[in-house]
């Protein structure tokens, strides 16, 4: 039978969401413990790859298992938790504080957390006054840029659907189509503001390179006319710098 699995995570410690040969991975992290609890080999397939040092408020994920889930013991005055609240409540006793499970429910056997996502959207944070607080989970702008102009800029994303420029070289993806539904900036107080971006599907590396890009829009230094100039070349080269990965989180994957 197929399960769903929605988490989240704190990306900092981990070398991204996929399994790599020389670093800790979210992936590996939920394999172990689920593998553990159900007590045979049980891998996940995630809906997406983030990046080291990128976060998650919203992630899914599919497992199998031939046999039914573990059976939860009967509380006081006989109630009994279903087996997927009981496997919850299982993960997130071994998981480390920066993955949390928040639910676990069946799926239809034809259900993939990958393929079968019809939209994902992210958030990428920024602030421009010194806070420990946001450290890790924002980047800290020096100087505040033109948010109405990259605004601007971030409109005309929609008008294109070939993201090559904002794509990370030599991947294995067989295309660089994508079609944004929306993107804009958001401000959240006097000092932080937010990018939101929703598509069917993201390259690696796309937002933060969308990001730096329009970055570059709102500091005076390439026009809205460069920027569409910049999708049009379909060179990362002719893009901006991809920002740090701390300001980036999965905010949601739909169905």
């Amino acid at each position: 039978m197929r399960y769903f699995i929605y988490l989240s995570y704190d990306g900092t410690a981990y070398h991204g969401w996929q399994i790599q040969p020389n670093g800790a991975s979210v992936q590996e992290t939920l394999q172990r413990a689920l593998s553990t609890l159900l007590r045979t080999e049980t891998p996940v397939t995630g809906a997406g790859r983030t990046d080291a040092g990128v976060h998650a408020a919203l992630m899914v994920a599919h497992f199998d298992v031939e046999a039914p889930l573990p059976t939860p013991p009967v509380r006081v005055g006989g109630v009994r938790q279903s087996a997927c609240d009981y496997l919850v409540y299982r993960l997130n006793g071994v998981l480390p504080a920066d993955i949390a499970i928040q639910r676990i429910e069946p799926v239809a056997e034809d259900m993939h957390a990958r393929f079968s996502a019809c939209a994902r959207t992210y958030y990428y944070y920024v602030h421009t006054c010194k806070s420990p607080f946001l450290r890790d989970r924002s980047w800290r702008l020096v100087a505040i840029p033109d948010f109405e102009a990259m605004n601007r800029a971030a409109a005309l994303l929609l008008d294109y659907e070939d993201f090559t420029s904002f794509s990370r070289t030599n991947t294995d993806v067989k295309t660089n189509i994508c079609h944004i539904r929306s993107a804009r900036w958001v401000q959240l107080s006097e000092s932080e503001w937010r990018f939101e971006i929703t598509a069917d599907r993201f390259l690696r590396n796309m937002v933060r390179a969308i990001v730096g890009t329009l970055m570059e829009v709102g500091r005076g230094q390439l026009p809205l006319n460069g920027f569409r100039q910049v999708i049009e070349q379909k060179d990362r080269c002719a893009a901006g710098d991809s920002v740090p990965a701390r300001g980036l989180f999965l905010q949601n994957v739909e169905y």
